[in-house]
C-alpha cells in the first residue's frame, strides 16, 4: 500500500506531466515549477538547473531556487568543473553528503554567494542519452542525507525537464520557421507583380483597384497558369487586410478525407492519427484574406461548409462541437466551367452566387499578346537571377517564335520556358532554337523583312481574331465573347487589321 508522501509524489508527477502537456509557451515556467516540486519532495532546502551551452561546453543557470538564489545566476561552469560539471561531462547521477571535502565541488562560489553546501545530489537531463542540463538539490533539511530513493525520484523529474527542454525547443523553431515562411511569402508577394501592357490587362488591373477595397468575396476565372493566383494577391496587397495573413488553399492538392481538417482544423483524437489538436487555414487567415486554388474541386460534402463561413463566419473543427468565429474575405479561382458544373448538380448554386459576387475572368496569354515583349523581359532577368547566366536579350526571331506561338500553358509555360532557355542558351541573346517552342508554320516577320516589333504583333493578332472568327463562323458576337472583349471593339479590330471574310 502507498504511503501518504508517495501519493503525493505521484500526483505531483501527474500534474508536472500535464503542465509539459499544456504549456510550451514558457520554458522558465515550466522548469521552475519541475525544480520546485523535485526539491520539496526530496526535502532540499535549495536547488539549481543548469542547460547545456554546447557553443562554448559551458552551464549556465536557468533556474535556482532557495538559498543563493538569483546570485548564483552570475556564474557559468565549465563541462566537467564542479558538482554539476563533473555530472554534465560524464552524463552520470551523483550523491555527495559531504560537499565541503569534495575535490569537485566550486567552494569559492559558495563562499562568493555566501551560501554553504553541505550536502548535494545531481542528476543529468537526458534526452535519447544526450545531457541537456543538470537538476542539483542542495543541503536536505533537518541536516539529513540524501538517500538513493531521493536520487531515483530526481532523475524522474529531471526527464520531465529534459522532455519539457525539448519539446519547448521544437516549438521555438517551429514557430522560427514559420515567421521566416511568413517573410519569405510577404517577399515573394511584393514581387510577384502584374506585367501588363494589353488593353484588356489594363482595364482588369483598374478593376482590381475597386475591388479590393470591398470585403466582398470574388471568383476568379481563366485557364490554368493564366495568373489567377497573382491576381489574388494583388487583391489582398491592394486590400485594408493586407498586414494580415493572406493564406493559399489549393483544393486539388489535398486529398477529399484531408481537406476537411486542412481547412478547419481538427481537435485531438478526432481521427487516429489527430494526437494534438490542430488550427485550420480559416483560423491561420482569421483577419486576413484566404484564396480557395481550384474551388471547382471541393467535394459537395465541404461546400455546405463552406458557404456557412461565408454567411456565418462560424465554423466547427473536426470532432469538436465548439463553434469558432473568424473574420475572414474569401477569394477563390477555378479554371473549370463551374456553371456548367452547377447546371450537373456537382456545384451547390448558393455557394456559386456567394462566391460569384464579383467575377473576374482572366484572359490567356494567346489574347493579348501586347504582353508578350515584356513578360518575356521579366522572367529573362529573373532567371537569370536564378541560373546565374547572363544574356543581353532575345533575338529577333526568338521574339518573334513567342509572339507567333499560341502559350497553351500560358504565364507558366511562358516562365518555364524562359527558365530552360536560360539553363541551354549560349552567347549573347536568348536564340529561337533555345525556347523549344513549335510555333505556326508560318513566319510573323512580314514580307518586306520588316523587325518592327509593332507590326509583328499586329499581325499575330490579326492571324488569332481571323482563327477565332472561323471558329464561330464569322459571328462577330460570338467571337468577341470568346476573345473577353467588347463587340464594338472587335470590329473596330477587324477594320484596322484588315480582315476580310473569304466568303463576302
Amino acid at each position: 500500500m502507498l504511503s501518504k508522501i508517495d501519493v503525493e509524489k505521484f500526483n505531483t508527477l501527474i500534474e508536472t506531466n500535464a503542465l509539459i502537456n499544456s504549456n510550451y509557451a514558457d520554458l522558465n515556467f515550466l522548469l521552475t515549477q519541475i525544480l520546485s516540486s523535485a526539491t520539496r519532495l526530496c526535502q532540499g532546502e535549495a536547488s539549481s538547473l543548469l542547460l547545456v551551452n554546447k557553443e562554448t561546453q559551458e552551464l549556465y543557470f536557468e533556474v535556482s531556487l532557495g538559498g543563493a538564489g538569483a546570485e548564483v545566476k552570475r556564474y557559468n561552469i565549465k563541462m566537467g568543473e564542479g558538482i554539476a560539471g563533473w555530472v554534465a561531462a560524464h552524463n552520470r547521477s551523483i550523491i555527495v553528503n559531504d560537499a565541503e571535502s569534495d575535490t569537485r565541488h566550486r567552494h569559492d562560489i559558495s563562499r562568493k554567494v555566501n551560501y554553504i553546501s553541505k550536502t548535494m545530489m545531481a542528476v543529468p537531463m537526458r534526452v535519447k542519452e544526450e545531457c541537456l542540463g543538470v537538476i542539483e538539490i542542495i543541503n536536505k533539511k533537518g541536516g539529513t542525507l540524501f538517500t538513493d530513493e531521493d536520487l531515483e525520484w530526481l532523475e524522474i523529474f529531471a526527464t520531465q525537464a529534459g522532455i519539457a527542454v525539448v519539446n519547448a525547443r521544437s516549438v521555438e523553431k517551429a514557430r522560427d520557421k514559420i515567421e521566416q515562411l511568413h517573410e519569405q511569402i510577404g517577399s515573394e508577394i511584393e514581387h510577384r507583380k502584374i506585367i501588363a501592357k494589353s488593353q484588356i490587362m489594363l482595364e482588369k488591373l483598374e478593376i482590381i483597384d475597386r475591388v479590393a477595397k470591398t470585403d466582398s468575396s470574388v471568383l476568379l476565372l481563366g485557364e490554368s497558369g493564366s495568373g489567377k493566383e497573382v491576381f489574388a494577391e494583388q487583391i489582398h496587397l491592394q486590400s485594408p487586410r493586407n498586414k494580415k495573413p493572406f493564406v493559399r488553399v489549393n483544393c486539388a492538392a489535398i486529398p477529399e478525407g484531408l481537406l476537411e481538417s486542412e481547412l478547419f482544423g481538427h481537435v485531438k483524437g478526432a481521427f487516429t492519427s489527430a494526437v494534438a489538436s490542430r488550427h485550420g487555414r480559416f483560423e491561420l487567415a482569421d483577419g486576413g484574406t484566404i484564396f480557395l486554388d481550384e474551388i471547382g474541386e471541393l467535394p459537395l460534402s465541404l461546400q455546405s461548409k463552406l458557404l456557412r463561413v461565408i454567411q456565418e463566419k462560424t465554423f466547427e473543427k473536426v470532432g469538436s462541437d465548439v463553434t469558432v468565429t473568424v473574420d475572414v474575405r474569401i477569394l477563390a479561382a477555378t479554371n473549370r466551367d463551374i456553371e456548367k458544373q452547377v447546371e450537373k448538380g456537382e456545384f451547390r448554386s448558393d455557394l456559386y452566387y456567394r462566391l460569384n459576387v464579383l467575377p473576374l475572368y482572366i484572359p490567356p496569354l494567346r489574347a493579348r499578346p501586347e504582353d508578350i515583349p515584356e513578360l518575356a523581359d521579366f522572367f529573362l532577368h529573373k532567371s537569370m537571377k536564378k541560373t546565374q547566366n547572363h544574356f543581353e536579350g532575345f533575338s529577333s526571331e526568338a521574339m518573334e517564335t513567342m509572339l507567333a506561338y499560341s502559350w497553351p500553358g500560358n504565364i507558366r509555360e511562358m516562365q518555364n520556358c524562359i527558365e530552360r532557355a536560360c539553363i541551354i542558351g549560349k552567347g549573347k541573346w536568348i536564340r529561337s532554337d533555345d525556347l523549344f517552342l513549335k510555333a505556326f508554320s508560318s513566319p510573323v516577320i512580314p514580307e518586306d523583312g520588316s523587325r518592327n516589333l509593332k507590326t509583328a504583333e499586329n499581325i499575330f493578332r490579326a492571324r488569332f481574331i481571323r482563327q477565332v472568327l472561323e471558329e464561330n463562323n464569322w459571328n462577330q458576337t460570338e467571337t468577341a465573347k470568346a476573345l473577353d472583349i467588347q463587340r464594338t471593339y472587335l470590329s473596330r479590330l477587324i477594320k484596322e487589321l484588315d480582315i476580310n471574310n473569304p466568303k463576302e
